[in-house]
């Protein structure tokens, strides 16, 4: 009985957990309007053109490693890793679909939309250009404000320090003593 008891409370859980998992599942599924949307909106992000360097770049890496171990076949291995590079460039669009199912499932119909329409604008173009070195200039103001505020929260706690300390007639620090 006691078997039969911890065997039924497997299953139960067993039939929550693949419950709770479908479920999930159904809720990440997207519609061809979503997918749609998606593409437009990463051709206007241009989130993927980053990664148009990977396969060049493995098939030099590929190269280099493969002349340094025979390099009398320089030539050869050049153009083998160079035509099985073009070969597999076509696979380029399984990530370019797998962003749009990403993009997809985290934002909706409308905000995909919505995304594409605004970089597409003549503001949003701006600030895909642009907006890298105002980040920049904005990070280096950061930097300027902050050793200004640390400057003067040390110049002006150490005044107060000081007041307080001749004000109960003990000594000054020796850090501050002039």
């Amino acid at each position: 009985m006691i078997k039969f008891t911890g065997f039924g409370r497997t299953i139960a859980s067993s039939l929550v957990v693949t419950a709770a998992l479908l479920g999930a599942a159904q809720a990440q599924e997207v519609s061809e309007e979503q997918v749609k949307a998606a593409r437009a909106t990463i051709d206007a992000l241009g989130v993927t053109a980053n990664f148009d360097n990977i396969l060049p770049s493995v098939a030099e890496r590929l190269k280099g490693t493969l002349i340094q171990s025979s390099p009398n076949y320089e030539s050869a291995i050049a153009s083998i890793v160079d035509g099985q590079a073009l070969a597999l460039a076509p696979r380029r669009a399984d990530l370019e679909r797998e962003a749009a199912n990403i993009y997809a499932k985290t934002f909706t119909t409308d905000e995909l939309k919505a995304i594409a329409e605004f970089y597409n604008s003549p503001a949003g173009k701006k600030l895909l250009k642009d907006g890298p070195i105002a980040a920049r200039e904005l990070i280096k103001a950061a930097d300027i404000w902050g050793a200004g505020i640390s400057r003067d929260l040390a110049v002006e706690s150490d005044k107060k320090l000081q007041e307080q300390i001749k004000a109960e007639g003990g000594a000054q620090p020796a850090a501050t003593q002039q």
